[in-house]
């Protein structure tokens, strides 16, 4: 498996449908945002999309894409002609397919992960991530999004578990194709779309119980240890050692939400020499310690 594929599953990544409109005209919709991550996604016509700690509206065209993360509000726009502006309400069922190829057909949601991975998100991302759906890029994108669009529309058999399936593949096509057109900040994102430092991470991934050296990893990336070590820090934005440290806390905590592995066989399965320290290491990154964090994801749960 790849690592993103792994880091995915891991995080526990769900894009989920919250609603969409079909309008033609001049319009405006706004909303406050309670969600760390939401996005926007254009099936046809265009919005100019307004939020907090941007300068100016951001364009959307047929196809865009854009994530807010971490905003407080949202103020979408669009359509000509003479008329009054109308406000626009986001509807979560009964979303028309009249006109759809002529109108502006806006789809919002959002995107929901565990803790690491809602860390994770907030440190690759900027306020907002626009992905454009261009003709080199953007095709997979676009046809994506008419897939989940019909869907919505659609009110077919099936059509709540064909919507979530439509939004996990929307969602993992939105980060491929905003890998290939950002410059993206050194984190964990870019540093798992780095070809030279794959193999590399590879090692880390599969075995995460080993120690890994500088000078072993710089060898399966046929890079001097300088040059990797200067490389993993400017991509990754840490040292190979401290990337190796979270990615065994991300592996901890799927084993403690999902297993009953004792905490001590946690340890030894993850590379540290006692439960002491694997408890210390795990309450720096998270927080709390593996047993609190155990009972309180549990418990969070049962009560959902």
């Amino acid at each position: 498996m790849d690592q993103l594929s792994e880091v995915f599953e891991l995080v526990e990544v769900r894009g989920l449908v919250s609603g969409g409109f079909n309008v033609s005209g001049r319009w405006v919709s706004r909303a406050s945002l309670v969600e760390s991550f939401k996005f926007i996604a254009v099936v046809s016509g265009r919005a100019g999309l307004i939020t907090d700690g941007i300068d100016a509206p951001i364009e959307l065209l047929p196809g865009d894409v854009a994530i807010l993360n971490n905003r407080a509000r949202l103020e979408l726009s669009g359509g000509t002609g003479d008329g009054p502006v109308r406000e626009v309400v986001p509807v979560e069922t009964g979303l028309s397919l009249t006109g759809w190829s002529t109108n502006d057909v806006i789809l919002g949601g959002r995107i929901d992960l565990n803790e690491a991975g809602r860390t994770l998100l907030l440190e690759a991302l900027p306020p907002v991530a626009h992905v454009r759906a261009s003709p080199t890029t953007g095709a997979n994108l676009r046809g994506s999004l008419h897939r989940l669009f019909d869907e919505v529309a659609g009110h077919r058999i099936g059509s709540a578990f064909a919507i979530r399936q439509h939004a996990q593949l929307v969602l993992l096509e939105v980060l491929r194709t905003y890998v290939e057109q950002a410059e993206l900040p050194p984190g964990w994102l870019r540093v798992l779309t780095d070809e030279r430092l794959r193999p590399a991470l590879t090692l880390m991934h599969s075995q995460p119980d080993k120690l890994w050296g500088l000078n072993e990893l710089a060898h399966a990336a046929a890079m001097s240890r300088t040059s990797f070590a200067e490389r993993f820090r400017d991509v990754a934005g840490m040292p190979p050692r401290a990337y190796l440290n979270r990615w065994r806390m991300m592996l901890a905590q799927r084993a403690l939400r999902d297993a009953d592995v004792s905490v001590g066989s946690l340890a030894t399965e993850l590379g540290y020499a006692s439960e002491s320290a694997f408890s210390t290491a795990f309450k720096r990154e998270v927080g709390e310690s593996p047993l609190r964090y155990r009972y309180r994801i549990r418990d969070q749960a049962l009560s959902s």
